[in-house]
């Protein structure tokens, strides 16, 4: 009796033996089994999430441009079906790589987002007008589950440098997709030659110069331009370069001016396109008071052909598209309205009060004008397990790659 209790007791502790060695056999197994299905199941989601962004336009479809808070977010143009954004949805997100500045004489809001491009080229809208990323959240119905960054980034980088300054200006334009040239390409390009006058009763003009050169195997092109023998010229140029559909936008300008004037088109409200030009000393109140600039404001949209072509201004408060804007509390600023639902490009040129510096900035009025990039949401850096997508868009017929990286608010998962 006594032998028979220890052989079913050995019996019994090898059996439970054999289930532990079992359990650490295939607990392994199991696990990475369960990690790959919830990464599977993140994937599945991104992928319809994405596609839920850029397949309908939000609610109120219209908001982009009229300054509400939707009650749905998506980011398709309403005009158009399929991967085709609106350029004034995504003028709206609160990029994550924006600064904040100080502008405390308008009556919307003290602080604006400057998503500037490069020096001559702006785009500052205010903060409170603004989509932020807790309430993209809430209205994806992700909060407390999910985090994601949504980034847009034009398809074709057109750069253009400046090989000599003058006599003749000599710029290089070089033309790169997603990892490859642009190689054979056209390129429409325009050259905004301004003036500024002896006479302090005119303001500073320009005048359009427009072509059109084609790049080589590598991507590139070179222009000369003889008109300009003086190496303080201000002038803007702009590059449209396209094929089979595919268009990119690059641009470069120059400036006279030695010191940190200049007029800033500022938008002041979305709704109305009311557009605020302000000096920059009036900026986070960088500068001393009673500073005056000069200052003619045009707003041109591009053509079928890649030529520009200006639109008239509206008037606000009296004021018109030139003038006198003047740094300091109790000078007033000039405000301009845009043409409603019309994406373009707003022109300043500046000239300081009794001299002949000055320069010209150009303002983006929907992203795709001067192909500003989007970033808009989380970090995804540090986090446990991150998965992305990406879909190939246009945006006001400009070629984009909208990618979403998405990650789990609750961290679970394996790194790997």
């Amino acid at each position: 009796m006594g032998s028979a209790t220890i052989d079913h007791m050995v019996s019994l502790i090898v059996f439970i033996a054999a289930i532990m060695i079992f359990i650490g056999v295939f607990s392994q197994p199991i696990q990475t089994a369960i990690v790959y299905e919830s990464h599977r199941a993140l994937s599945t989601k991104n992928s319809d999430l994405l596609d839920t962004i850029l397949l309908n336009p939000g609610i109120n479809a219209t908001w982009g441009i009229d300054g509400t808070v939707p009650t749905g977010f998506g980011l398709q143009d309403p005009e158009f079906i399929q991967y085709q954004l609106s350029p004034f949805s995504t003028m709206r997100l609160c990029c994550s790589t924006g600064n904040l500045v100080e502008y405390d004489k308008t009556s919307h809001s003290v602080y604006y987002e400057n998503d500037t491009l490069v020096f001559g080229s702006a785009l500052v809208t205010p903060l409170a007008e603004a989509l932020n990323y807790s309430t993209a959240l809430s209205l994806l119905g992700i909060n407390n589950t999910y985090g994601f960054q949504f980034s847009l980034t034009p398809d074709i980088t057109v750069s253009v440098m400046e090989n000599q300054a003058a006599s003749p200006l000599t710029l290089s334009i070089t033309a790169t997709g997603i990892g490859f040239p642009f190689a054979n390409a056209p390129i429409n390009y325009c050259l905004l030659q301004v003036t500024m006058p002896q006479n302090e009763t005119n303001y500073p003009s320009y005048c359009i110069q427009s072509g059109v050169v084609q790049t080589d195997q590598q991507g590139k092109a070179v222009l000369t331009f003889p008109s300009i023998t003086d190496p303080n010229q201000v002038y803007a140029f702009i590059a449209y370069a396209h094929s089979d559909g595919v268009v990119g936008v690059g641009f470069r300008t120059r400036v006279s001016s030695i010191n940190e004037q200049s007029v800033v088109p500022l938008v002041e409200d979305i709704a109305s396109q009311k557009i605020a030009l302000v000096h920059s000393y009036d900026l986070n109140n960088s500068g001393p008071n009673g500073f005056s600039l000069k200052y003619n404001t045009t707003f041109v949209v591009m053509k079928q052909d890649y030529t520009l072509s200006e639109l008239s201004l509206g008037s606000l408060n009296g004021a018109g598209s030139v003038g006198i804007v003047s740094s300091g509390v109790g000078n007033p600023y000039p405000t301009i309205s845009l043409p409603t639902c019309t994406t373009g490009i707003v022109i300043v040129t500046y000239q300081q009060d009794g001299s002949t510096q000055g320069g010209i900035v150009m303002m983006p009025w929907g992203i795709n004008s001067l192909a500003l990039p989007v970033t808009f949401g989380g970090n995804p850096a540090g986090q446990n397990w991150v998965t992305t997508d990406i879909r190939q868009v246009t945006v006001g017929g400009i070629a984009y790659q909208a990618k979403l990286s998405l990650w789990s608010s609750n961290g679970n998962g394996v790194a790997g």
